[in-house]
């Protein structure tokens, strides 16, 4: 099962009001491993970026302006995320900027033709009332953030993918090791279970003794009609 990890990085917050994406960032995961394979580039988004935006990414408008637009890398994009389902955090933002930028080119919504995964629902309805940011679940789940100064689509992607894994159950869920044969993984997690060696105890002797013979015969002369009993027997 394939599946993109996926972030994006913006202007401002609506694109209802002109704001656009400047960084798109992917990584591929295969029954829920990474595979090594990314997709990142960043983007000139044709207009300013807002100082509040630049506050939480660093990426400013002398470092866009010669990338290319997103008109320009529409294509790659959708031909590296194809059909795949797609985990985003907070998968609203993400995909009201994708799908906005998309429009124009005549592409329609990603959900009709993606699964979306929202990892922050999935963390609100695994850890009710705690807080749910990646930052919060890098540090519930042990995942390094010593390299997250600022936010950045591919580093958040990447540190997502870990995230999601947890949400699932950890590296063990559903036994899916990559690249690792079913029968090698059944060898290092099943016990090898040993039979037990017992003695072999001797029939103890239960004939009956005279006396219980009696009463049996005083019990079977007190029954009337009796299945097993053939009245017509000599």
């Amino acid at each position: 099962m394939r599946e993109i990890v996926l972030d994006t990085e913006t202007t401002g917050m609506d694109p209802a009001r002109g704001d656009k994406m400047v960084e798109i960032g992917c990584v591929e995961l295969f029954n829920h491993m990474p595979t090594g394979k990314t997709w990142h580039h960043y983007i000139n988004p044709e207009r300013e970026i807002d100082p509040g935006a630049i506050a939480v990414h660093g990426i400013t408008d002398e470092m866009v302006k010669d990338k290319p637009t997103f008109g320009e890398l529409a294509g790659s994009f959708l031909d590296f995320i194809g059909d795949s389902t797609l985990i985003i955090h907070n998968a609203e933002f993400d995909l009201k900027f994708l799908n906005a930028e998309l429009k124009p080119y005549g592409f329609g919504p990603l959900q009709l033709k993606n699964q979306i995964i929202d990892t922050l629902l999935m963390a609100r309805k695994k850890f009710p009332g705690s807080p749910a940011n990646l930052d919060a679940l890098c540090r519930r789940f042990g995942v390094d953030l010593s390299e997250r100064d600022m936010h950045g689509a591919l580093l958040d992607s990447e540190l997502l993918a870990h995230v999601y894994l947890e949400l699932l159950g950890g590296r063990q869920h559903g036994l899916g090791f990559a690249g690792t044969p079913k029968s090698k993984v059944a060898e290092d997690l099943t016990p090898q279970i040993q039979k037990e060696q017992k003695p072999i105890r001797p029939a103890r002797a239960h004939a009956a003794s005279p006396a219980e013979l009696e009463q049996h015969d005083e019990m079977l002369t007190s029954l009337k009609n009796a299945l097993w009993k053939d009245d017509n027997a000599a």
